[in-house]
């Protein structure tokens, strides 16, 4: 599309977006969360992630969500996690906040834990139900923890404004715990948070309204929420749609659709190689059923997807995870009419977790400004991610026990 003034393409993905609470995002490409474990240890942010926050920044996306921030230390999805809470050193979060918040960007931590998928060597796993299968067991939260969660979140959108980042994103995919909640495969209770699809999202309605009241009407909040957990018996498209017509109905800001769990053995949509947005159809139908603005994660490949998802109007956002992670420039780039695409690593017969581990170290190579490895050595990305952990694990083991 031209720009009849002077000639120029018109690019759709560099429109501002006005979100209902008031706040304007510069463009609609947003990096989406990925946990990048680059935090301390103590749950405390470090200088290496505040450079591949501000890396992003003069990359030039118009939001970038942190991920998996814990609201609770004692069910985090990986010792590298960060812990915003009460003990924690607000001066901390605040350097992260300025320094990821560069030439326009927004930086927004998601919210969380990981409940019944909790990191075992540094938690007890708790979900809406015991479980007890293979790879994954958990015991089932108490009515009473289950009424004191929405506080948790409240308290930790709280300090999120006070270290001055531009919103938070509560997170309600992948199988972490308010997805759990969601899914009548992880959800089998019987009381007023189990059953019907209007019980099983209950508790997420209620951090909303929690987070809401905790930050005011200006402050944005968003929503990540799963398409389907692709898993048999589980979280389904019609109960996903169910609970967008249930948000229409809230104060959120923006729904970030995404798909797909972290279920032991359980393939994620990130490593299945389609050619395209994996959830497009599905954003289509959640734009009958809300006004609200859709951001849509997983799979854009190419310029060209990106633009047609927004100038089409099925969604508002494009939310890039591992683009940025090969190409962090990539939204200055498309901002000069420059047609390059991502050029994504080939793995072949890739071990299970190689390929999120290769992700995950190149993160770091990001944040230390070092060149991106040559080829996709997964073996080795799995040896050095475990070794990190397992360092991190004795740090967390430490300071929160």
């Amino acid at each position: 599309m031209s720009n009849p003034a002077d000639g120029s393409r018109h690019n759709p993905l560099f429109d501002p977006l006005t979100l209902p609470c008031g706040l304007t995002l510069k463009n609609r490409i947003a990096k989406s969360a990925m946990s990048d474990s680059l935090g301390d240890g103590t749950g405390h942010p470090t200088s290496a992630q505040a450079r591949l926050y501000k890396r992003w920044a003069e990359g030039g996306v118009g939001l970038s969500i942190i991920g998996e921030v814990q609201v609770d230390p004692g069910f985090a999805e990986k010792p590298g996690n960060l812990v915003l809470d009460s003990n924690a050193k607000l001066e901390r979060f605040a350097e992260l906040a300025e320094h990821g918040a560069g030439d326009g960007m927004q930086l927004w931590p998601q919210l969380g834990q990981a409940g019944a998928m909790a990191y075992p060597p540094i938690s007890q796993p708790k979900g809406p139900s015991g479980l007890n299968l293979p790879g994954l067991t958990c015991a089932e939260l108490s009515l009473e923890e289950i009424r004191a969660l929405p506080a948790q979140y409240a308290a930790t959108a709280r300090l999120a404004q006070k270290a001055n980042f531009g919103g938070v994103q509560i997170h309600a995919a992948h199988g972490f715990l308010l997805s759990q909640f969601l899914s009548p495969l992880f959800n089998r209770r019987t009381d007023d948070y189990g059953g019907a699809v209007s019980h099983r999202m209950k508790l997420l309605l209620e951090c909303i309204d929690a987070v809401r009241t905790a930050v005011g009407p200006d402050f944005p909040v968003a929503v990540k929420l799963n398409s389907s957990d692709q898993l048999e018996g589980g979280f389904q498209e019609a109960d996903a749609l169910a609970v967008v017509r249930a948000l229409e109905k809230t104060s959120i800001d923006l729904i970030d659709i995404s798909g797909g769990t972290y279920f032991p053995g359980a393939k994620s949509a990130s490593d299945s190689g389609g050619k395209g947005p994996y959830f497009i159809e599905f954003a289509r139908a959640a734009r009958k059923e809300t006004a609200k603005p859709l951001m849509l994660t997983g799979g854009f490949k190419t310029l060209a997807q990106a633009e047609e998802a927004v100038s089409s109007g099925t969604v508002d956002v494009v939310g890039l995870a591992r683009a940025l992670v090969v190409d962090p420039d990539l939204p200055n780039i498309w901002k000069g009419d420059k047609a390059r695409d991502p050029q994504f690593p080939r793995f072949s017969n890739p071990p299970e977790g190689g390929v999120t581990a290769w992700y995950t170290m190149r993160l770091t190579q990001i944040a230390n400004d070092e060149a991106m490895s040559e080829g996709g050595d997964l073996d080795e990305a799995l040896r050095s991610y475990g070794q990190r952990d397992r360092e991190r694990t004795a740090t967390w083991l430490q300071h929160f026990r």
